[in-house]
């Protein structure tokens, strides 16, 4: 009884949050609810048949999820999932409020949840996963993290409460030193030596060789990557560009083949992955008055210089949003700008931290707006005279409010370009 009042609760905090808030209400319904039956979430991840998947890193946890739950969908089984990136507990309430019925069940024969660094920790130590994947460890917020070692601290939990296997990243000397259980299947994906190197979170510990991945990116041309496997070789088209990109296809492989063992059929997970849309903002394209125009989401120093050495030789007008999410905008500095020859708008509430390391760093900034909403509608607005398409580069709090700006409620509705 206590459950079913909980979730009626929760749908309508959401119903009521959407009036007010289109495309909003991933947070407040599951808070409330989880306030109210805390275990809830645990149950719930505790009731699938085929268990728990847990994907997690510094970054590509959304897209890797999303190519993940395509490709085991593509072979007929059910997936509870949190396609709105939801990552931390409260999103897991939010998505049952949204998907379950009112006793908390929800469908699906297997759960594979994308996890935030901080908190997969805190949920591993009340539901054991089956499939536990540590994508990577990056340089990030220091006002968050403080220091990458703690956010490894927290994957070794994730990694050492797996109950069947681990997917680590053998590129990345802080996931070859996440423990696992002499009694645990260990599998590892990774980018060849032709492919731009990723810079990792460094050590300061004696290099670990490199195991041999289970599933290589070998080379890329454009959007189009090889893949090297004990299948042979076989070509996929990236949902967007950039090595990182085909970091997470390789890592989706090694994920969904541990998931599905002896069912798993390779050419029906690359048909899938041919298949599949970017995840919003990662690369997503849209027609604006008649114009293409690219959405790229930037969440830390890496994200942001992987995005800008990716970006086409072919530009078009620029924005440059950085809102509230970047308490300390001093990592903007870190980050070398020599791609990104001009931008059009800068706008956000960190306009001005943001303007200021464009321009000292060469970069032509036409314009300054600190009215964000009065930015989207003149950048959206302005002609595109250039030969390519307009592009927005923005962090997570700029995202969110264009996207409700915009009437793009719906993550789902995100399609190939």
């Amino acid at each position: 009884m206590l459950v079913s009042a909980a979730l009626l609760i929760g749908r309508l905090v959401r119903f009521a949050v959407r009036l007010v808030r289109p495309g909003g209400g991933s947070a407040l319904p599951g808070l409330v609810v989880s306030k109210i039956v805390p275990n809830l979430v645990y149950r719930t991840l505790n009731s699938f048949s085929r268990g728990l998947v847990v994907i997690t890193g510094t970054a590509g946890k959304s897209t890797t999820t999303k190519m993940v739950v395509a490709i085991v969908r593509a072979h007929g089984i059910s997936v509870f999932t949190n396609p709105s990136t939801a990552n931390i507990e409260q999103g897991f309430f939010s998505t049952i409020i949204k998907t379950g019925n009112l006793r908390g069940q929800v469908p699906g024969e297997i759960a594979i949840l994308e996890m935030d660094e901080a908190h997969a920790a805190a949920t591993v130590a009340k539901v054991k996963p089956k499939v536990s994947a540590i994508l990577n460890v990056f340089d990030d917020q220091l006002d968050r993290f403080i220091d990458p070692a703690l956010v490894k601290q927290k994957l070794a939990l994730v990694s050492a409460a797996a109950t069947n296997s681990v997917v680590l990243n053998a590129d990345d000397q802080n996931c070859l030193e996440m423990p696992v259980a002499e009694n645990k299947s260990v599998k590892y994906f990774g980018l060849g030596a032709n492919l731009p190197k990723i810079e990792y979170s460094k050590t300061y510990q004696q290099e670990k060789p490199r195991p041999q991945p289970s599933y290589e990116a070998t080379s890329m041309a454009g959007r189009l990557v090889t893949i090297a496997s004990r299948y042979g070789k076989s070509d996929i088209e990236l949902p967007s560009r950039g090595a990182h990109f085909a970091s997470d296809v390789v890592a989706s492989l090694a994920i969904a083949e541990e998931i599905l063992q002896n069912q798993f059929d390779y050419q029906l997970a690359c048909k899938a992955l041919n298949e599949i849309p970017p995840v919003f903002s990662r690369g997503e394209v849209r027609i604006i008055n008649n114009q293409e125009v690219e959405f790229i989401l930037i969440q830390n120093p890496v994200s942001l210089q992987l995005n800008l050495d990716n970006l086409p030789a072919e530009i078009g007008p620029v924005m440059f949003a950085i809102g509230r999410d970047v308490h300390d905008p001093s990592w903007l500095w870190t980050v070398d700008y020599s791609k990104l020859r001009k931008v059009k708008t800068v706008s956000g509430f960190n306009y001005a931290d943001a303007a200021l390391v464009l321009l000292y760093n060469e970069v032509a900034v036409q314009s300054v707006e600190p009215d964000y909403f009065k930015a989207i509608d003149e950048f959206m607005e302005s002609q595109n005279e250039s030969g390519g398409r307009k592009t927005v580069l923005y962090s997570a709090d700029a995202m969110r409010r264009l996207r409700r700006y915009l009437g793009f409620t719906d993550p789902e509705e995100v399609k190939r370009a």
